[in-house]
């Protein structure tokens, strides 16, 4: 018999399965007949249970198996949190949509039967559990529940959670049979959720890296530092989850200044400064990260800003030991807090951001450096040598000027020597000019948008097909082109992150007429991708339609360029 390799992930699967089967023998070994003919039922939802590699849905597949094992009416799982004191997340199985919107907010474990049940991590069957001393009741709109069976779940030798059945059907009591099964399941659970959050944590590190590569594929493309900076805090907002990604850089006056916002409403955001007596911004400033379990209540946060959000975290751009500023990401209040790795990755992007900011701010000197020395060659090719031709010349036609003696000639003559005269003082203004900083002119249009599919090749792994129609740079104004790049970073990150397309399609045309009669520019984003599945999250399509509406345009969806009408379509359009 060969022994299982434990580098080998197929092998340890194997093994943890052997022991869980092996645990179910001996946990039914001399029992009643009753529990040995559910046996091919409890084998069902072990295999059932081991299905998958999502985490939420293994926990929802958990608390539905379980819950039809046991005969039960409800089931949940309460996930414990880091500092194994509360519920960081609560599954339920059996409470309907409208009656949890209206018992509110989830148990959080910190009292009560529940909070119990987290310092005591032991099997606990109760006949009604509104009458155990220990129960905290039941809050308004809770349906009703009297028996009760908790088992924890371990994972790797720690405990997870809770598995929390109730009402057993015909109102009977959970029954020794019933708590057997349960502790068989709850081992066959530990071990799916230990792969689940395994491949949960290796596709969180991916997404993490792929917004990295994004960010420094922005930094570096040569582009607005603008544009850039937006860049990095929508990254940071889609990556942490939150409900802001936030750039803060020093501000004239002293304290960070708010230069870059990706949030449902960035005008109420963006230019906003922390004064430099407020305690994060010291910490900040001296290279340190800030976690913060609730903004709206941490007697750090001096701004009205924070009143907004709940759990956040705040960290410097700082490398090579100078700090560039800030990265924020809060999330709303009442929002499940930073997990440790969370905050890990999220530190490691600030650095990798930071780096790039730096990168990107060399290359901008050399390029300048570059430009300067050759304007300052062109400058001195003007002044020595054709200053002086144009100069010698004069002379020249000057002295032909008083040898002639034909009126019209002379005339002619000192004509063309006031003319030369305007040429080299011209010239001098224009070796003055060249002199001097060159103006930071903005890119235009198309410019732009070829940088956002460039940047979108890297994740992708392809290049985007684009196509102009009409004169982009001259027609669209600066407003709107800023908000239609918005939306083309937008409709291609959903295109990376959800459609699994192989083919995308840009196209930006300033030639369309909107709906009212008025002259507009359209963006048109096409992939062959999966589509938008039915109860998908839209909150990337809805920022897309309220960017177009706060500009009087409109953004719709529809099919996409794949096999009969596969993929998504999203069409983006607002006035010039």
């Amino acid at each position: 018999m060969s022994v299982p390799d434990p580098k080998d992930p197929q092998d340890t699967k194997d093994h943890d399965a052997l022991e869980a089967a092996t645990l179910a023998t001996r946990s039914l070994h001399g029992l009643s007949t009753e529990l040995t003919a559910r046996v091919p039922q409890l084998l069902e939802a072990m295999r059932s249970v081991g299905t998958g590699l999502e985490l939420r849905s293994t926990l929802d597949r958990i608390c539905e198996t379980a819950a039809e094992l046991a005969d039960a009416e409800y089931a949940a799982i309460g996930v414990v949190d880091e500092t194994g004191t509360g519920l960081s997340d609560f599954v339920t199985y059996g409470v309907s949509f409208e009656d949890a919107a209206a018992i509110g907010r989830r148990p959080d474990g910190h009292r009560g039967l529940l909070g119990w049940l987290i310092h005591h991590p032991e099997p606990l069957r109760l006949a009604d559990l509104s009458a155990d001393p220990r129960s905290a009741g039941f809050p308004a709109h809770h349906p009703p529940m009297r028996t009760f069976l908790g088992v924890p779940i371990r994972v790797q030798g720690e405990v997870f959670g809770n598995l929390y059945l109730t009402q057993k059907s015909g109102g009977a009591e959970f029954n020794d049979y019933d708590l057997h099964m349960v502790r068989v399941l709850a081992t066959e659970a530990g071990i799916a959720i230990g792969n689940a959050r395994l491949y949960e944590a290796a596709r969180q590190r991916e997404r993490w890296i792929d917004g990295s590569v994004a960010v420094t594929t922005a930094l570096l493309s040569g582009g607005d530092a603008d544009d850039a900076l937006e860049v990095v805090a929508e990254q940071a907002r889609h990556l942490a989850d939150s409900a802001a990604g936030i750039v803060l850089l020093p501000a004239e006056e002293g304290g960070l200044e708010i230069v870059a916002v990706s949030t449902d409403d960035p005008g109420s955001v963006l230019g906003v400064v922390i004064p430099p007596e407020s305690p994060v911004v010291a910490t900040l400033l001296d290279g340190e990260a800030v976690f913060m379990e609730d903004a709206a209540t941490d007697a750090r946060m001096i701004t009205k800003l924070a009143e907004r959000y709940g759990p956040s975290m705040m960290l410097p751009l700082h490398s090579g030991g100078r700090v560039l500023g800030a990265l924020a990401t809060p999330r709303a209040r009442g929002a499940r807090p930073f997990t440790e790795a969370e905050r890990t990755l999220a530190t490691q992007f600030a650095s990798q951001a930071a780096l790039a900011l730096m990168m990107a701010e060399a290359q901008r000197d050399r390029e300048r450096l570059a430009v300067y020395e050759d304007r300052d060659r062109i400058a001195r090719d003007l002044h020595d040598l054709v200053i002086q031709r144009l100069f010698a010349t004069g002379m020249m036609l000057e002295g032909a000027q008083r040898k002639s003696v034909v009126p019209e000639v002379q005339r002619g003559v000192g004509k063309a020597v006031d003319e030369l005269d305007v040429t080299i003082q011209e010239i001098r203004t224009a070796i003055f000019a060249l002199q001097q900083g060159p103006a930071e002119v903005p890119s235009g249009l198309r410019t732009r948008v070829l940088r956002e599919i460039n940047m979108a090749a890297v994740p992708l792994g392809f290049k985007p097909a684009h196509r102009f129609v009409g004169p982009v740079d001259a027609l669209v104004g600066e407003l709107t082109g800023k908000n239609l790049i918005a939306a083309l970073r937008e409709a291609l990150s959903n295109a990376f992150r959800h459609a699994e397309a192989s083919h995308i399609e840009v196209v930006v045309d300033a030639t369309v007429q909107l709906p009212d009669g008025s002259q507009g520019v359209r963006l048109t984003v096409a992939d062959n991708g999966v589509g938008i599945p039915e109860g998908g999250r839209r909150s990337g399509l809805r920022n897309l339609r309220r960017r177009a509406e706060a500009l009087g345009g409109s953004s719709t969806y529809g099919p996409g360029t794949g096999e009969d009408g596969g993929g998504t379509t999203v069409v983006w359009e607002a006035p010039l």
